[in-house]
């Protein structure tokens, strides 16, 4: 944190409050849908306090979102008035509450400033107090999230089916700004794709009797379908609201089309990730902790916004009293815990580690409350068991969750050890449940990992075969036979959602299947882009076509055709084509392993804590560039070092 002033709450409270807000902002067909489990909101009344050794007198002001005063040695002031102070020791303290927002304070002073060393406390804990960069200046509020807005016109407009078709070439995520040259009102039919917006019935999003004094929504779209009417009858504006963030990264090849697979997955990405990483811009706007998993792991590959991914997680973890799983779903549970270590190797950041810490080994303790004898997690009334959109057989206790429960386990044990945390019963846990798991889960028949062995079936599907691969469960005869038997088997059914996608590539291109990974790119991601798509979609099954294409969770245009979770090329281009990742915390070391034979020449900048590092390929040559110190390039089993500032050129 910075000496700059900035807005102080109790840490967490700013993002829970936000993200009730998120989760509450959800539309269908005219009707509000606030998410369906249970969501914390901030601290109602919080204490602020620091002591100061002055050497000379000093004045301070303190602002507030809310009511209260502030105790200076035990004298008590008011808010919004400068408060002096004499030269020696002084502790103060301000109380604020708020009954319907968030509770927070800004301090101007020369000396006494809002900045790093103020504790906040609960009345119950104290805890150093959270900030975020947004709010930097006393004339903020930091209940209001002020968006950019960027005018948008329509890149065609034509007359179709007895009405105006607006389309504006890209997914907007606003509101819009209407000029009627006609005197009745209009109806304003939305649709991410040019189907949906002409179904005047079924349309996810319309709007009737709209005039010029009508207050429109912020709603998501590409298209806007007006019926009845006639072109000149409205000039349609979309006014496309966005937190900035910086695009770091870039990856240009000789190949045109992944090319396109990246930008567009920058897009969806982008689209995706304002306050907080959200699943989908149209349906949905919640904050799912599966699809923000990915989604940070894609982040790391292109904005490497740390603030967005602590949002994140402190929204969906709420307060750390737990009364069920988060969004509902024991797994997405689980890969909150696993992506609090995801960040931590990506930042390094310590001090965001030790306030996240409690509400970790909370949740941790709440699998363990809900295993059996065995160690296997098991799903109870009112959890869903969801690992994916698929024919799982989920009958008793299920492989794959027992997969990310191992994976918990050794990053409370990571973490723990980060913080000279006591953890050697967690080790214990994680022995007993890998032991069970090979015992009862692992097929030697089918050299697999089976769903359910409660039910009998012994079915096989991907998930835990894929988990067992990525969390290292298996040794390398196992993760062969899981290769040729699951991964390279065309009978195992196929995936068709970008979201296990995902899991699925980082698996094969983990067991040196790049060239495999390449080619599903280019035919699965390109295949989206065959079909029109200026964002990636939540699913896409290649044998679709038309009006099928659109319908999930049956509704005739259910599917999310902007959804974070589509954007994974970002992270298998980065991690695993260019072969960027850290190897301490923060890229304290890092390491490029390239794997770049499918590109004649490509040009690539990719973040790193820090720093950068640039890739340049040509004639068989990789030049390679880094800003910061700590990297080395792996080739042929060869390591050199790659020193900030200097070009190390190897071949690719």
């Amino acid at each position: 944190m910075t000496k700059q002033a900035v807005w102080l709450w109790y840490p967490g409270d700013f993002e829970i409050h936000q993200g009730m807000l998120q989760n509450f902002q959800r539309e269908e067909r005219g009707m509000g849908w606030p998410a369906y489990w249970y969501i914390d909101d901030c601290h109602r009344n919080v204490n602020f306090k620091r002591s100061y050794t002055l050497t000379t007198p000093t004045s301070f002001t303190v602002y507030a979102q809310g009511t209260g005063y502030v105790d200076v040695n035990g004298t008590k002031y008011r808010l919004n008035q400068p408060i002096a102070c004499a030269a020696g020791d002084v502790t103060i303290q301000v109380f604020v509450g708020n009954t319907t927002a968030l509770p927070a304070i800004y301090i101007e002073g020369d000396v006494i400033q809002s900045d790093q060393g103020w504790l906040a406390s609960n009345f119950v804990t104290s805890l150093p107090a959270g900030h975020d960069q947004l709010f930097t200046d006393k004339h903020q509020n930091p209940n209001v999230i002020v968006y950019h807005k960027l005018p948008i016109t329509a890149k065609t407009v034509k007359a179709l089916n007895d009405g105006i078709l607006f389309d504006f070439g890209r997914a907007v995520n606003g509101s819009v700004v209407l000029n009627f040259n006609c005197n009745h009102p209009i109806t304003l039919c939305y649709g991410e794709s040019e189907t949906e917006a002409k179904d005047v019935e079924m349309c996810y999003y319309k709007q009737d009797g709209v005039t010029a004094t009508t207050t429109v929504r912020k709603r998501a779209f590409r298209y806007i379908f007006v019926p009845d009417s006639q072109v000149g009858d409205v000039e349609i504006t979309a006014m496309h609201e966005y937190l900035p963030k910086d695009n770091i990264s870039v990856f240009q090849s000789n190949n045109k089309l992944i090319n396109q697979i990246w930008n567009v997955s920058t897009e969806t990405l982008n689209l995706c990730s304002d306050l907080f990483f959200i699943d989908g811009i149209k349906r949905d706007r919640w904050i799912w902790a599966g699809d923000a998993y990915q989604a940070n792991f894609m982040n790391q590959y292109s904005f490497f916004n740390e603030d967005l991914d602590k949002r994140t997680l402190l929204a969906l973890r709420g307060q750390n009293d737990i009364k069920q799983h988060i969004d509902t779903i024991v797994d997405y549970s689980m890969l909150w815990v696993i992506g609090v270590l995801n960040h931590y190797q990506m930042t390094g950041d310590k001090e965001f580690l030790e306030i996240i810490y409690p509400k970790l080994e909370s949740m941790v303790q709440y699998f363990i409350a809900q295993t059996n004898e065995l160690g296997f997690i098991y799903g109870r009334e009112n959890d869903w068991i969801f690992v994916d959109w698929s024919e799982i057989d989920k009958e008793g206790t299920v492989a794959a969750e027992q997969l990310l429960l191992l994976e918990t386990y050794k990053t409370i044990l990571a973490c723990g050890r980060v913080l000279d945390k006591t953890v050697d019963t967690y080790q214990a846990k994680y022995d007993q449940l890998l032991t069970n798991v090979m015992k009862y889960f692992w097929d030697d028949g089918k050299g697999a990992f089976i769903d359910s062995y409660e039910s009998g079936r012994r079915h096989v599907t991907r998930h835990a075969n894929i988990f067992a691969i990525l969390f290292d469960v298996v040794d390398a005869d196992k993760q062969q036979l899981i290769l040729n038997n699951v991964l390279l088997n065309d009978e195992i059914t196929q995936l068709t959602t970008p979201y296990f996608k995902f899991f699925e590539q980082d698996a094969l291109c983990k067991l040196g299947q790049q060239q495999r990974v390449y080619q599903v790119l280019l035919d699965y991601w390109g295949g989206m882009l065959d079909r029109g798509a200026v964002t990636f979609w939540e699913e896409f099954d290649p044998k679709q076509h038309g009006k099928e294409m659109y319908a999930m969770y049956g509704d005739r245009y259910g599917k999310s055709l902007c959804h974070a979770w589509g954007a994974s090329p970002i992270y298998l281009l980065g991690r695993h084509f260019l072969g960027l990742r850290p190897t301490k915390p923060g890229y304290e070391t890092f390491e490029v392993t390239p794997h770049l034979a499918a590109f004649d020449d490509l040009h690539a900048v990719m973040p790193v804590k820090g720093g950068t590092v640039t890739f340049d390929k040509k004639d068989g040559r990789l030049s390679l560039t880094a800003s910061r110190d700590g990297g080395n390039v792996i080739v042929a089993g060869q390591r050199q070092v790659l020193p900030a500032g200097e070009t190390v050129v190897v071949d690719a």
